[in-house]
């Protein structure tokens, strides 16, 4: 996806802005004050600029399938790729109107982004993702902070809206731990060992031969220990957090197709829940970030149990 000039929106009646009170007549050092140029506007984008652009990297999959019952009796399969990634974010989507009934309208920014994940060992394609990543300012009615929302369309039936916090600090990131263990559904805490989440167990149900090459059992006991690998010196962070279902936020969700869904019988696979977590890396001796990791997880329903897919990868932004 080919970056373009920056595309702003035209409404047909632009988003009115509330005019400043009246002020005082300026005294002759305060009138040639406001005479002199103004400042240059600060990056509508906000903590979303550092995004644009190309990154390309390697990264970490996991995913439990839902495999057929009959005949074989078995409900799951544990496929595990080393990915390849390429994320190109762009171009920029300017004041994006949206009309307000119970507060004034306001206006987003955001970029456009194209991501597509291959295999490594097998280079197959894997997964290619289209969407947009938004600024919003902050709102009245619902009464909200300033956030950044995420929207995704994905091919095999599903789309997403994320939205959530930014922030920037001093340092590296603290990557927490992840879990693939399946869960009954609504109870986190009720965890399932099953033998296809160790590697030296023998099973047909999980990726084997060439494309095991490089996965390791730490690997998939903590699909973010990839992500811990080989740090450099990070000099700043900007964390971008985004989820599906917030309780500090009324907005985002997922939405799937009626085979995901299922009916009276239960869903095939339904995608419940996605969290995200983007870090953009600023390095020692640099002055914009050239690093970003992520780490996502996505619950998928099926058979009783939600079923973690979790997506990590690092990538490097390119010239």
């Amino acid at each position: 996806m080919d970056s373009v000039a920056d595309f702003v929106f035209q409404p047909q009646q632009p988003i009115e802005e509330t005019p400043a009170p009246a002020a005082e007549p300026a005294a002759p050092a305060a009138a040639a004050q406001a005479a002199a140029p103004a400042a240059a506007p600060a990056n509508l984008l906000g903590p979303l600029a550092g995004l644009a652009g190309k990154w390309s990297g390697r990264g970490f999959n996991v995913i439990w399938r839902p495999h057929p019952l009959k005949p074989s009796g078995q409900d799951r399969f544990l496929e595990l790729n080393v990915t390849s990634e390429e994320l190109d974010f762009g171009p920029a989507l300017k004041n994006i109107p949206n009309r307000g009934l119970l507060m004034p309208n306001i206006s987003l920014d955001g970029l456009s982004y194209l991501q597509q994940i291959s295999d490594a060992n097998t280079h197959g394609p894997q997964h290619f993702e289209p969407g947009l990543w938004l600024t919003v300012p902050p709102t009245g009615d619902p009464h909200e902070p300033r956030t950044v929302a995420r929207l995704a369309s994905i091919p095999h039936g599903t789309t997403i809206m994320l939205q959530g916090t930014a922030q920037t600090a001093a340092g590296a990131p603290t990557i927490p731990d992840v879990s693939i263990k399946p869960f009954t559904i609504g109870q986190p805490a009720q965890t399932i060992d099953f033998p296809e989440q160790t590697l030296a167990t023998a099973t047909q149900f999980r990726t084997s031969g060439v494309g095991l090459t490089g996965v390791t059992q730490q690997m998939v006991n903590n699909p973010n220990t990839v992500l811990r690998a080989a740090q450099p010196q990070i000099a700043s962070t900007t964390t971008l957090h985004v989820a599906s279902r917030d309780a500090a936020l009324p907005g985002g969700g997922t939405a799937n197709i009626a085979f995901l869904t299922g009916t009276k019988d239960g869903p095939n696979a339904v995608a419940v829940s996605v969290t995200a977590t983007f870090w953009l890396e600023t390095l020692q001796g640099q002055s914009q970030p050239t690093r970003l990791q992520y780490s996502q997880l996505v619950l998928l329903n099926f058979n009783t149990l939600s079923w973690p897919h979790i997506t990590v990868g690092t990538l490097t932004k390119q010239p």
